[in-house]
C-alpha cells in the first residue's frame, strides 16, 4: 500500500483513485484549476492543488510517493508532464512510482481484430495521435531523455471508455435519452472506474518502469448490444435505432465507432495479479443497478 499520492487532474477518475488511497489509509492531493472542483475535493477529504500555484504544486510533488496523472493531453502535450517535470527537478523529489493514464484509441482500427501492448500504435484520431505523443514524452521524461531527469517509473495503462457510479447509459436509458447506435462489426471494451482503480493500485505494488498496460474488460461488445441488454434489465422498451453516421450522433461518441477492435487484459493480469471486479459489461450494470445508480 502506497500514501502520499498526488493527482493530477482531479476530475471523476481523479476522484475514484483518491478515494481509495484513502480507504486504504493513505493520503492524497489532487490537481484542478477550478476553484469549485478545488471545494469538492477539499470535501471529499483530498488536499487540492491548483496547478498554476508553483509553490503548491512543488510541495505536493515533494510529499509525493507516486504520482497519477489522469489530464488528458492538448495539442501542446502533455500539461501533466508539462507542470510535474520542473517540480520534480526542482524539488529533488523522486517519487517511487508515476503512472500516466493513456487510452486504448493509440491502437487505432484493428478491424475486430485484438490489440495487445507491444503492438505498433496507429491511432486514427486527434485525440489518439496526442496520446501517442503524451505517452513518448512520458517513457523519455523517466529514461531522462528530456535532459531533466532519469531514473523515473513511468507506468502506461490505457484505457477504453469508462463507466461506473454518475456515468452511464443508465440514466439515458430512464430518461428517454438513449439510441441503439449501431454499425455492423464494431466492438471495443469498456471498463468500470472501480476496476481502473484497482489497477492503478496493483502497479504500485508491482512498479515496472517503462511497462504499458491495458486496464480493460474481459468481454468486448458491440454498444448497440449493451444498450439492449441493459434496457432489458431495467424493463424498458429498447431505444430507436440509429446509424453511426447519423448527424444526430455527435462527433465525441462518433470517435468510439472509428475503431473495432478486441483489446487483451493478460498482461495485466499475469504480472499484476490484477483481475476486473466487473469481468463484462453485465456485472458492471448489475452493481450499478444495485448501488442505485
Amino acid at each position: 500500500m502506497r500514501s502520499d499520492l498526488l493527482i493530477f487532474g482531479g476530475g471523476w477518475l481523479g476522484r475514484a483513485v483518491g478515494a481509495e488511497a484513502l480507504r486504504r489509509g493513505g493520503t492524497a492531493a489532487a490537481t484542478s484549476r477550478d476553484p469549485a472542483t478545488r471545494e469538492t475535493l477539499a470535501a471529499e477529504g483530498l488536499t487540492p492543488v491548483d496547478p498554476a500555484d508553483v509553490a503548491a504544486l512543488a510541495e505536493a510533488v515533494g510529499a509525493a510517493r507516486a504520482i497519477v496523472i489522469t489530464a488528458p493531453p492538448t495539442e501542446a502535450g502533455c500539461p501533466g508532464l508539462q507542470a510535474l517535470m520542473p517540480a520534480i527537478t526542482a524539488s529533488g523529489a523522486w517519487p517511487d512510482w508515476i503512472g500516466y493514464v493513456s487510452s486504448t484509441a493509440v491502437y487505432g482500427d484493428r478491424d475486430g481484430g485484438w490489440a495487445f501492448e507491444d503492438d505498433a500504435l496507429n491511432a486514427a484520431t486527434l485525440q489518439g495521435a496526442r496520446r501517442v505523443r503524451a505517452e513518448r514524452d512520458w517513457l523519455d521524461a523517466g529514461r531522462g531523455q528530456n535532459g531533466e531527469s532519469g531514473g523515473l517509473t513511468v507506468q502506461l495503462f490505457r484505457l477504453p471508455a469508462l463507466y461506473g457510479p454518475g456515468r452511464s447509459g443508465l440514466d439515458r436509458l430512464r430518461n428517454g435519452e438513449a439510441r441503439m447506435v449501431r454499425k455492423p462489426g464494431q466492438v471495443f471494451n469498456r471498463i468500470h472506474v472501480e476496476d481502473v482503480v484497482s489497477g492503478l493500485f496493483a502497479s504500485m505494488d508491482r512498479p515496472n518502469p517503462g511497462r504499458a498496460y491495458n486496464l480493460v474488460d474481459d468481454e468486448p461488445a458491440a454498444a448497440d448490444v449493451v444498450t439492449a441488454w441493459s434496457a432489458r434489465r431495467l424493463d424498458l422498451p429498447a431505444p430507436p435505432e440509429v446509424d453511426w453516421t447519423d448527424p444526430s450522433v455527435s462527433e465525441a461518441m462518433r470517435r468510439f465507432y472509428l475503431d473495432s477492435k478486441r483489446v487483451s487484459n493478460a498482461r495485466a493480469k499475469a504480472e499484476l495479479g490484477w483481475r476486473p471486479k466487473h469481468p463484462s459489461y453485465r456485472e458492471g450494470i448489475e452493481a450499478l443497478i444495485a448501488a442505485g445508480f
